[in-house]
């Protein structure tokens, strides 16, 4: 009797030390990162328009950007972050172990890894959708002909399966060559060990630029799943959560409003909207609900732009990407993207 009692005591112990780990942590994040003086994003190895470094280190992407508004918002300048490059294995540990404060990198918004790996999306920078490479030698115009193909895919990504049900459902067979990194799967199909490359449309893009003559490539048309890419964060830090998802809706919101960062300065000083006003932080303080100044939206839009210029000067039309805004448009212009408001 005395030992299951001690033992149930320790149970409870065990119990009480957890959650109060869990309270513990929904504190920390915040006052870590404003300690520090320094934010730990984790983003991709390297794809174009979305996380690159250049010869110089300086990293640049949509989602790079996203990890600077989160700097500019809780530490007043864009700049101050370090960058962990981290493949599609590594980045999910480098979050559940406290590497990283939030990862950036291209990574899709599932109900799996939305209840089982104790993380949480905060939001979605940019709807994607799971499509094909070839090259044009192959004389291929749909993913309906590629039954018997080799697939160059990444492990550790949505991609394997998404693959693996497209072609089940359609009655066709297929080779998969897996790969660890997206660069050795550009690799493999550039030096033709597979007839196909397998990702998300914008990655596809982003690897077909890096080709030798990217001309000699095409995106097949068929979009073969939901890919909704977004920043992550642990579970048990709502405050982090909060603070994670507001810097991505005040730069939906500021697009929404006409806000950029060339005129936010002058809006700021003249407007009397009061949604402008909310959001700008010169009346209503915003950013005390979140543990934040009250111009921590201006300070994301002042440095890194609403989310219109962050798309452009990364993906836009006349990079080396070259895509349209599509369903990333705002839900006036047509697209799906659509931010809760600042009230």
């Amino acid at each position: 009797m005395k030992t299951w009692i001690n033992a149930a005591i320790g149970v409870l112990a065990l119990g009480t030390l957890a959650h109060a780990g869990t309270v513990s942590a929904a504190t920390t994040t915040l006052k870590t990162v404003q300690d520090r003086g320094e934010l730990h994003c984790g983003v991709n190895t390297g794809l174009p328009g979305f996380s690159q470094p250049d010869q110089n280190g300086h990293w640049t992407g949509i989602d790079v950007d996203t990890c600077r508004a989160i700097a500019a918002a809780v530490l007043g300048d864009a700049d101050k972050i370090k960058f962990t490059p981290l493949n599609a294995k590594e980045r999910f540990t480098a979050l559940q172990s406290g590497e990283i404060d939030v990862l950036s990198r291209n990574t899709t918004w599932t109900l799996t890894r939305d209840a089982s790996l104790g993380l949480n999306f905060t939001g979605t920078n940019y709807y994607d959708g799971q499509g094909f490479l070839v090259k044009k030698s192959l004389g291929v115009d749909s993913a309906k002909q590629l039954g018997g193909a080799t697939i160059c895919v990444q492990s550790g990504t949505t991609t394997e399966l998404n693959l693996a049900d497209y072609f089940r459902k359609n009655g066709m067979q297929y080779k998969p060559l897996v790969f660890d990194t997206s660069d050795q799967t550009v690799q493999g199909f550039a030096s033709n060990r597979c007839d196909v490359l397998t990702s998300d449309r914008s990655q596809l893009a982003a690897l077909r630029s890096k080709l030798q003559d990217p001309s000699s490539a095409k995106i097949l048309p068929e979009v073969i799943s939901k890919e909704p890419l977004g920043p992550v964060v642990r579970q048990g830090d709502d405050q982090w959560f909060n603070v994670v998802k507001w810097c991505l809706f005040a730069q939906i919101n500021a697009e929404e409003m006409g806000i950029n960062s060339g005129n936010v300065d002058q809006i700021r000083k003249d407007s009397k909207d009061p949604g402008v006003m909310r959001l700008l932080g010169t009346s209503e303080d915003m950013g005390q609900k979140l543990g934040l100044p009250a111009d921590f939206a201006y300070q994301i839009i002042k440095q890194v732009g609403n989310y219109a210029e962050m798309f452009n000067r990364n993906v836009g039309p006349g990079t080396p990407l070259d895509l349209d805004r599509g369903i990333n448009a705002l839900w006036t212009d047509g697209g799906i993207l659509y931010a809760p408001p600042v009230r």
